[in-house]
């Protein structure tokens, strides 16, 4: 019996080898491109192909490079990239593909911010007030804007009220929505820290890209401002600083955009009103008739401004014990009082459980680390509920400028 060793095998069919890959490696750069179109970009959630950023090819006989062109130097996402153009390539037969990386030039970061974004001049509307200082309006106050835009409220701060607006974008998000959340509370953001985002948004041609997380993107003032340095604004800085949020932030349309607003019934609160006048307020209560009386401040605040208050979230319901039972550490029945005097559903009732604040606290948001637990269910059933029975029932029609 002949005995062959494995050097001796490798040698005998390295012609063999070197054929297949010959014939695997048979591709041309059109064919390469087509394999490259559903490869998007993680940001911008667009095709690199269509976004210009596959800037040259080369196919050799046993390997296929290609060069990527960045939209930004030091792209937070760029090993991302690597690996799904070098998982697009695999799959269409290349052993051996490798991606090097350049960066768009101005005129190039400015196509895609026109291609994305529009041109601001060309953007404005009839409305000057309503729009960025530049004249871009606000698409989520759009006639045809599909997009619910959820004000989180609440009277008074210490009630969780960011903890619930985190955790309900997550649950949205995992029913497949495309979901954003603007960090409203400039003096006391929270969000970046809540969602555990690790990188600021990126400029492209003065166009931010907001970092993404757990399917929600997400703007805040604590992008801009270090955690322990305070914001010293008066109302028209503000003001400003939201409406950028607005409009200078790619958002892309989004199913959900939800707003965690500051406490109370301040500037913001009211240049939101004047922003996005189809808002739906939901405000956030604990269980205690003081902190219910405080809440309705901020409802009845929205109904002065003509915005529609949708339901009341109470957090803090009750503490489940080791023996099964629920403790209700502060008192009950104010979330639904207070609903029942707004004539508004009470959404959820969100049980006191030490691993939502922990997961806050640490950027692990309990719905996203442990969907199963008591509080991820109840958010996950408010989310149906908003998404599904609280749905608005009325059209509205850019056409007509109507309600249909």
């Amino acid at each position: 019996m002949l005995r062959w060793s494995s050097t001796l095998l490798l040698r005998r069919f390295a012609p063999i080898r070197r054929l297949c890959s010959l014939r695997r490696m048979s591709v041309t750069e059109e064919q390469v491109i087509e394999a490259l179109r559903p490869v998007e970009d993680p940001e911008l959630h667009r095709s690199i192909v269509d976004l210009g950023m596959v800037k040259t090819i080369n196919i050799a006989p046993e390997s296929v490079s290609v060069q990527i062109a960045l939209t930004v130097a030091g792209c937070p996402l760029k090993n991302e990239i690597t690996n799904r153009v070098t998982g697009a390539l695999s799959d269409m037969g290349v052993a051996n593909p490798s991606v090097d990386f350049t960066v768009m030039t101005d005129d190039e970061r400015a196509a895609v911010r026109q291609m994305l974004h529009g041109d601001p001049a060309a953007t404005a509307g009839n409305n000057p007030a309503h729009g960025h200082a530049e004249g871009r309006d606000i698409p989520f106050a759009a006639n045809d804007s599909k997009t619910r835009v959820l004000l989180i409220a609440s009277g008074k701060g210490g009630v969780g009220k960011s903890s619930v607006t985190t955790n309900l974008a997550i649950a949205l998000a995992a029913r497949g929505k495309s979901t954003a959340l603007v960090d409203a509370d400039v003096w006391g953001f929270s969000i970046p820290r809540m969602l555990g985002i690790e990188h600021a948004p990126v400029v492209i041609d003065d166009m931010l890209i907001p970092p993404e997380t757990h399917g929600v993107r997400a703007i805040s003032m604590g992008f801009f401002a270090e955690e322990d340095q305070p914001v010293i604004w008066r109302g028209p800085m503000l003001h400003k600083a939201l409406e950028q949020f607005l409009t200078d932030v790619f958002w892309d349309d989004p199913d959900y955009l939800l707003i965690d607003l500051p406490p109370g019934t301040g500037d913001i609160s009211l240049s939101l009103a004047q922003f996005l006048p189809r808002s739906e307020v939901y405000v956030v209560t604990t269980p205690q008739p003081a902190a219910q009386r405080v809440a309705q401040r901020a409802a009845f605040m929205a109904q002065k401004v003509n915005l529609s208050v949708h339901g009341v979230i109470e957090n803090m319901s009750w503490f489940t014990g080791d023996d099964g039972k629920k403790y209700y550490l502060f008192g009950a029945g104010g979330g639904q009082e207070l609903a029942d005097r707004l004539e508004v559903p009470l959404v959820g009732q969100v049980p006191l459980v030490p691993e939502l604040r922990e997961g806050s606290d640490s950027g692990n948001p309990i719905m996203a680390v442990d969907p199963s637990s008591e509080a991820s269910q109840e958010f996950t059933r408010m989310a149906e509920l908003i998404d599904v029975e609280l749905a608005p029932k009325r059209r509205y029609s850019s056409a007509l400028n109507l309600l249909n």
